[in-house]
């Protein structure tokens, strides 16, 4: 099989970027290119705008699942790309592109070259928000193909190409995100004792945030609190009648999360009560952590330090989010970082991964997968 195909496959999905749950330029792709393979052992089914391949096996014992998501982010490109996004303001800026080139790879190699197990491959919408992994998870078209087995990896800028970099237990973090509208009375900047300032008092909220972490969390434990977004007012001399902050909330473990929270309403109540305004509070998207199965996850690193192409890396645990960890509450499996080696960042307008990846992580997975259909049934179970 040509690996390189897959990076033009890459290209060409970089260039149709889509928020969650409208990935239908993204579903045609992969649907039309679906119809090319060979067929006798390939069934699909759609899920909204998601994609379940199912490869069936010789002779099956187990479904191995793989997973990759779909959608684009609100972010205007800015990368040296001569194939670069065509819808403006949005961009393949975390790596989906990459994820479902390498994920369309494996489902090529299985139908051609099917091996004894069923092998799942799972095209995903909504990962940056709001959730497509929870909703496809309960569906009825992902639970009567649900696999024994999941796996998926995620693009990681900061490691080399030919790394693959995990560790048991948790992997990312638990997530929210947070949106906060203040309504107070506007009124004429020279008689400021007629209003009430929702500038004052969003800014007054935002300082007083920044004693959560530092007072209120275990220091064994971590967590992040960031406000990366304020708004109020219309004029330099009108006082603002509402004002509005949006952030995310992370953290390591859910008793964190409940108490980040829990002080968040209490700070409001104090702001409502100081101010002499209302506040209207909503936590958006919430995502679990990602908890790689300790056993599984130690035996593919194992196996992986077996591989001669690729080099393993036990990282730390990190704030990043993923919905991909609603699959692993419900089924067993890992995931792993992939190096692309980018000096840009996920989510940066001019992140640009470098390609060779592809090739890199479709060798691996197809390799594992192989190898993971071949164990006797005391590998399987552990």
């Amino acid at each position: 099989m040509d690996l390189t195909q897959f990076v033009q496959i890459r290209r060409d999905l970089h260039q149709i970027p889509e928020p969650g749950f409208k990935e239908y330029k993204t579903q045609q792709y992969i649907l039309d290119y679906l119809r090319q393979l060979p067929g006798e052992h390939l069934e699909a089914k759609t899920w909204r705008t998601g994609v379940l391949v199912k490869i069936k096996g010789k002779q099956p014992r187990q479904t191995i699942g793989y997973r990759a998501d779909m959608d684009g982010l609100p972010i205007q490109e800015q990368t040296t790309y001569s194939f670069k996004s065509k819808h403006p303001g949005y961009m393949h800026a975390c790596g989906h592109d990459v994820h479902m080139a390498i994920a369309l790879g494996l489902v090529t190699h299985f139908a051609r070259q099917p091996v004894d197990d069923n092998v799942l491959v799972i095209f995903q919408p909504a990962e940056e928000g709001p959730g497509g992994a929870q909703p496809m998870l309960e569906s009825q078209e992902f639970q009567s193909w649900k696999p024994d087995l999941m796996l998926a990896l995620h693009i990681a800028p900061d490691y080399p190409v030919g790394t693959i970099a995990t560790k048991e237990g948790i992997l990312f973090a638990n997530t929210s995100e947070l949106f906060i509208d203040f309504t107070g009375r506007g009124g004429h900047a020279a008689y400021p004792h007629l209003a009430n300032d929702m500038v004052v008092a969003a800014s007054h909220f935002v300082t007083q945030l920044q004693s959560v972490v530092s007072r209120n969390i275990d220091p064994l434990d971590s967590a992040v609190i960031t406000i990366g977004k304020i708004t109020g007012g219309e004029k330099q001399n009108i006082i603002a009648e509402t004002a509005r902050v949006e952030g995310t909330i992370r953290t390591l473990s859910m008793q964190s999360m409940n108490k980040v929270k829990g002080r968040i309403e209490a700070l409001l109540k104090g702001i409502e009560a100081g101010f002499e305004c209302s506040t209207a509070l909503d936590y958006g998207a919430n995502y679990c952590q990602v908890y790689n199965d300790p056993a599984l996850t130690r035996q593919f690193m194992n196996w992986v330090n077996t591989q001669q192409h690729v080099r393993l890396i036990e990282c730390q645990e990190a704030m990043t989010g993923e919905d991909f960890g609603y699959f692993l509450q419900a089924i067993p499996g890992f995931m792993f970082w992939l190096g692309v080696d980018s000096p840009y960042g996920l989510h940066h307008a001019r992140l640009e991964p470098k390609e060779e990846a592809i090739g890199v992580a479709i060798k691996l997975l197809i390799d594992y997968i192989t190898w993971k259909s071949g164990q006797d049934e005391a590998a399987i179970e552990q």
